[in-house]
C-alpha cells in the first residue's frame, strides 16, 4: 500500500497535469553550434544573436515581420487538380500532400496577402520550405499568378520572398510548364509598370531559380542564403574540379553581380519599403524628429536619394520600362486577354 502512495499516484498524478511544451525549448545553431532559446529566437526574426546566421521561417512568420503591425489579409487563391498524373513512388502523392497540409495548415507552398509596409500597400508572396520543399507546382504557380494579376489590378509592386528546392517533381512535365507561364505574369508586371521586388532566401534552387526568381526588378538576398540551379556536388562530379569557397551563396553571387544587394532579415522592410516609393515615385513618411538630434532622426529616417539610385542603377530591368509582352498571353496564363494587362482604375485598397 506504500508502494501505491509513494510511487504509483504521483506518477499518475504528474502525467495528468502534465503541461504541453513546444518540443525544442532551445535551438543549435548549425553555424556556431550555440544554443538559443526559441523565445529570444522569435523576438530576434530567427537569426541568431552571435553568429548572424539566418534561420529558415514559414510564411507566417515571414508576413508578421514584414507587414506593418502584422496586419495584413491573404489573397483567395484557386484549387487546381492534386494529384493528375496518380503519382507513386514510395508513396502516393496524394498522400504525401495531405501531410503536408496536415502539418503546415496550408494548401500548398505559396501564400500571397496584402497589406501596407511603412505605409506603401503592397501586394506579398512568400513560398513555404516547410511545405514540400516550397516546390513549384500547378497550385503554386496559381498562387503566384493571382497575386501578380492582383497587383495589376491594384496598382501595387510586389514583392516575392523565394525558399524552394524547385519544380515538384510528382506533377512531371505540368509543373515544369509552370516556369513560362510565371514568367508571362512577370512581364505583365512590367507591362504595367509596377516594381517587381525578388528576395532571395535560404534555399533557392532548381526551376524556380531558372525562372520568376531571377527575373526581378531588384535582386535581393539574405545573408548565407543559398542560390542555385543545380547542387555543388553534382556541378563538382560534372566539372571534375573543386568549386570555390563560398560558391553559391548570396554574398558569392552580390561578388559576381548576379543579386543587386544582400540585405540583413531585420532590414529588409525599410529597404523594401524604400526601392518600392523610389520606383512609383511615391513621397517617403515624414521623419520622425528625435529631441536630441534632429538632423540625424531625418538622416535615418528617409534614405539617401544616391544610395537608393546606386543600389538599383545595375538591376536587370526598370520597374517603369515597358516591355514588349509576348501575344495573347492569356493563352499562357490562363487569363482573357482583355484582363491579362490591363490596370483597373479602382483605388487602391486600405487592406
Amino acid at each position: 500500500m506504500n508502494w501505491i502512495n509513494t510511487v504509483v499516484r504521483p506518477k499518475i498524478r504528474s502525467f495528468l497535469n502534465r503541461r504541453d511544451s513546444p518540443e525544442n525549448l532551445w535551438i543549435k545553431c548549425p553555424v556556431s553550434g550555440e544554443m538559443v532559446f526559441h523565445r529570444d529566437l522569435e523576438n530576434n526574426q530567427y537569426v541568431v544573436p552571435n553568429s548572424n546566421f539566418h534561420m529558415r521561417i514559414n510564411a507566417t512568420q515571414r508576413f508578421s515581420y514584414f507587414f506593418d503591425d502584422n496586419d495584413y489579409s491573404l489573397l483567395e487563391l484557386p484549387e487546381v487538380a492534386v494529384d493528375p498524373l496518380k503519382f507513386r513512388d514510395t508513396k502516393k502523392y496524394a498522400d504525401r500532400m495531405k501531410d503536408a497540409r496536415a502539418k503546415t495548415g496550408r494548401r500548398d507552398s505559396v501564400v500571397v496577402a496584402q497589406g501596407d509596409v511603412e505605409g506603401l500597400f503592397l501586394t506579398a508572396a512568400v513560398q513555404d520550405f516547410t511545405f514540400l520543399g516550397g516546390s513549384l507546382g500547378m497550385a503554386a504557380a496559381e498562387a503566384l499568378i493571382t497575386g501578380m494579376m492582383k497587383a495589376v489590378e491594384d496598382k501595387t509592386p510586389f514583392v516575392l520572398f523565394t525558399a524552394s528546392g524547385g519544380a515538384r517533381m510528382q506533377e512531371g512535365i505540368l509543373s515544369l510548364m509552370q516556369m513560362p507561364r510565371t514568367t508571362v505574369a512577370v512581364q505583365a508586371l512590367r507591362e504595367a509598370g509596377l516594381p517587381y521586388i525578388v528576395v532571395l532566401t535560404d534555399p533557392t534552387t532548381g526551376g524556380v531559380t531558372a525562372s520568376y526568381a531571377m527575373l526581378g526588378d531588384v535582386q535581393i538576398a539574405e545573408p548565407g542564403a543559398l542560390i542555385g540551379f543545380a547542387g555543388q556536388r553534382v556541378i563538382e562530379q560534372t566539372i571534375r574540379e573543386k568549386l570555390p569557397e563560398g560558391f553559391q551563396r548570396a554574398e558569392y553571387l552580390k561578388e559576381h553581380g548576379m543579386v543587386d544587394m544582400v540585405v540583413h532579415r531585420h532590414e529588409l522592410k525599410a529597404v523594401i519599403a524604400r526601392l518600392c516609393r523610389f520606383f512609383t515615385n511615391t513621397d517617403l513618411p515624414a521623419p520622425i524628429k528625435s529631441e536630441n538630434d534632429n538632423d540625424s532622426a531625418e538622416a535615418s529616417a528617409v534614405a539617401d536619394p544616391d544610395t537608393i539610385k546606386a543600389a538599383v542603377e545595375d538591376a536587370p530591368a526598370k520597374a517603369t520600362e515597358s516591355t514588349p509582352i509576348a501575344e495573347a498571353p492569356d493563352k499562357a496564363i490562363g487569363k482573357d486577354a482583355d484582363s491579362a494587362v490591363v490596370v483597373s482604375d479602382n483605388k487602391k485598397k486600405s487592406g
